[in-house]
């Protein structure tokens, strides 16, 4: 595969610009944040409020509060579910970094680091209700049962992921439906709940729900591409994670397979030994970056990625022409061109 043509990026990303289209209704669904995180058991907040205001850019809720637009709904219900989405990404973040014993997420240090790991499970726990306290509120069963079930295949995901971590054998296919769960399923519900409160035709709330899938797809390829391309910021996690968990992503899963094809020995014993023994030098990064450049492995993954964006686009064809429609149509194309 061909390298991929980088699009210039224009100065306000299209994060930024969804931003500023939501501006009104996102002062809603943080109002509510604030709200709904507050607990008379003061290590409560104050946890969540350290990974709450981590500086993230809230992808998934403004999903919610775009598709909400895109399919003109009228109501406030939106503002609960986009505060919901976020409760039950926050919940998973504070859950996998005490699987993952991260000490850093978005430039900062990890709530586990920083209290410890069972506050963090704890809260999360508490996040994940008071998610379901807000699906609730919205009297949607609708909505219930799409978030809800988002969240089980999240953990499933999760459970897989764990399941397989030093796996050199894993495939492609497993690998894309781990991150299919782990995090394109929150994407996917996070776009398909406004369109069951604005009551839209079937085709278009599956359109929307094809959208947020591919979206999450295409964004979890990159950020795993990432992890070897030494771009800290714009992962807000330290570079190497990935690698020195001993997790197969798509880039090492493509160059172990092309050790193994073209009978390069030397190359498949190091993914063995880094992967699959967990035995790393200070120097195995390096040599791991070296390979993955070598074999292209890191832009056919990118390549995979545009091919996931691509479909994201697609999805958005049942619907006029309109600011929302632009802004989710640039925001697939930027999580891809954002390796710069």
């Amino acid at each position: 595969m061909t390298a991929i043509k980088k699009q210039p990026i224009p100065s306000l990303s299209p994060i930024d610009h969804l931003l500023d289209l939501a501006a009104e209704d996102m002062q809603a669904v943080d109002a509510i944040i604030v709200e709904r995180m507050q607990s008379s058991v003061g290590m409560i907040p104050d946890l969540a409020d350290h990974l709450v205001s981590a500086g993230g850019k809230r992808l998934r809720p403004l999903l919610t509060i775009a598709s909400a637009h895109l399919c003109e709904y009228e109501g406030i219900g939106h503002h609960k579910l986009a505060a919901a989405v976020e409760f039950i990404h926050s919940a998973t973040l504070l859950h996998d970094d005490v699987v993952d014993i991260s000490d850093k997420r978005r430039g900062k240090k990890t709530a586990n680091l920083i209290w410890g790991n069972a506050p963090s499970i704890l809260v999360g726990d508490f996040l994940f209700a008071r998610a379901f306290n807000l699906m609730v509120e919205t009297g949607s069963m609708g909505a219930l049962e799409i978030l809800s079930t988002a969240s089980s295949v999240i953990a499933e995901g999760e459970v897989q992921q764990l399941a397989a971590l030093r796996d050199i054998d894993m495939s492609v296919e497993t690998y894309l439906e781990i991150i299919g769960a782990k995090t394109a399923a929150l994407f996917a519900a996070a776009a398909e709940v406004s369109p069951v409160l604005a009551n839209v035709s079937t085709k278009k709330r599956n359109a929307l729900r094809t959208y947020g899938q591919e979206l999450g797809i295409a964004f979890q390829l990159v950020d795993d591409s990432l992890d070897y391309g030494g771009f800290e910021l714009s992962l807000g996690k330290s570079v190497g994670d990935d690698f020195r968990e001993g997790k197969m992503t798509l880039p090492v899963i493509l160059a172990y397979a092309n050790a193994l094809k073209t009978k390069d020995e030397i190359a498949a014993i190091f993914w063995r030994r880094v992967i699959t023994e967990h035995n790393q030098r200070d120097i195995d990064l390096d040599n791991a970056i070296t390979l993955l450049q070598k074999t292209n492995a890191l832009n056919d993954s990118l390549d995979a990625a545009r091919t996931h964006s691509d479909l994201a686009i697609a999805a958005l064809k049942p619907f006029k022409a309109s600011p929302w429609k632009s802004a989710l149509t640039e925001l697939a194309a930027f999580v891809v061109n954002r390796v710069h």
